[in-house]
């Protein structure tokens, strides 16, 4: 569904993306994670084409996003970081807009608009004016625009992005479903790193414009963090000893507290409480940490998903850089 070679982009002296080799096959839901500046937004523009590469190459859905825009356009869905209806217009009229302005006929679009008003939760509001919804209604609104001419490929831009918990749940629920229902394949940035976690089977880490990871979430944090086991004891000296019964293990000590990075944690912990217990040096408490997909970025990166420093990417951070 997607290809890319060496995709790169710049401006003026900043390399937004820089020679991202990236291939999504059909059906999958793939996260792009980064921080602001990394390039994820400036990847998803160029996909889309919005804006065209300095060099390299992408094909999306079978065709160039540089000379067939056209018929890219007319394969994908993009959902973007700000509200694509007008505020003033009715929800369920944007929709038939839209349909109309994808070259469906009339009663066509009357009937994807309903379809997708139902699926998408939005009877009770579908024929209020766009102003009077709420954030959550918004989002859903603008993933059914983009979905009114059944795309092959849905893009969403931080999709959650000023959302309250609830709505985030029962839009990541809405995705899903989505995704479920039509086959549709789905990339997606976020900076919420459960959303990411729970929704995507594929993870791909963007940062100073690189790939520097690409698996699952499950394997990416086996892989990259590891589980933790942390043994809690009454004194200092209990705890010394018992890091000289673990010594195979490789305990960190702490004052009172030994911590243990394994694999498969939850596995191996009672073996663990066994031996020490079968030594005399029982632990007072003990507590299995799991891995994070924040905890993956800051052992790739040096620095936590979320931390600031780097320019804002959003649709329009980049216009007034000059293109090279």
């Amino acid at each position: 569904m997607i290809q890319t070679q060496g995709l790169t982009k710049h401006f003026k002296d900043v390399r937004a993306v820089d020679g991202i080799d990236l291939r999504v096959e059909p059906g999958e839901l793939v996260a792009l994670l980064g921080p602001n500046g990394a390039g994820k937004s400036t990847t998803l523009r160029m996909l889309t084409t919005l804006i065209p590469p300095t060099s390299g190459t992408a094909r999306v859905a079978g065709f160039d996003v540089v000379r067939q825009q056209r018929e890219v356009r007319l394969r994908i869905g993009y959902i973007g970081q700000g509200n694509g209806a007008g505020h003033s217009q009715r929800g369920r009229d944007e929709l038939i807009s839209q349909g109309r302005a994808y070259g469906l006929k009339v009663p066509d679009a009357r009937a994807r608009a309903a379809t997708l008003v139902e699926s998408l939760g939005l009877s009770e509001v579908a024929d209020r004016r766009v102003s009077s919804l709420s954030g959550g209604q918004r989002r859903r609104l603008d993933i059914a625009m983009g979905l009114i001419h059944a795309p092959d490929l849905l893009f969403l831009d931080e999709p959650s992005t000023g959302l309250d918990p609830q709505n985030r749940a029962n839009l990541q629920e809405h995705i899903l479903d989505l995704r479920a229902r039509h086959e549709t394949t789905i990339v997606l940035t976020t900076h919420y790193l459960d959303e990411a976690d729970s929704m995507a089977e594929r993870v791909i880490v963007i940062d100073h414009g690189r790939i520097i990871a690409d698996d699952s979430p499950a394997r990416l944090k086996a892989e990259h963090v590891g589980d933790r086991i942390i043994l809690g004891f009454d004194h200092e000296t209990d705890a010394a000893s018992a890091a000289s019964v673990l010594g195979g293990l490789s305990p960190v000590r702490e004052g009172v507290r030994l911590l243990i990075s394994t694999q498969e944690a939850p596995r191996r912990v009672t073996g663990i409480l066994d031996d020490l217990r079968a030594h005399g040096r029982p632990a007072a408490e003990v507590e299995v940490v799991r891995p994070t997909l924040d905890d993956v970025f800051l052992t790739l990166t040096g620095r936590s998903l979320r931390e600031g420093g780097a320019a804002p990417e959003s649709a329009g951070s980049t216009d007034e850089l000059v293109e090279v």
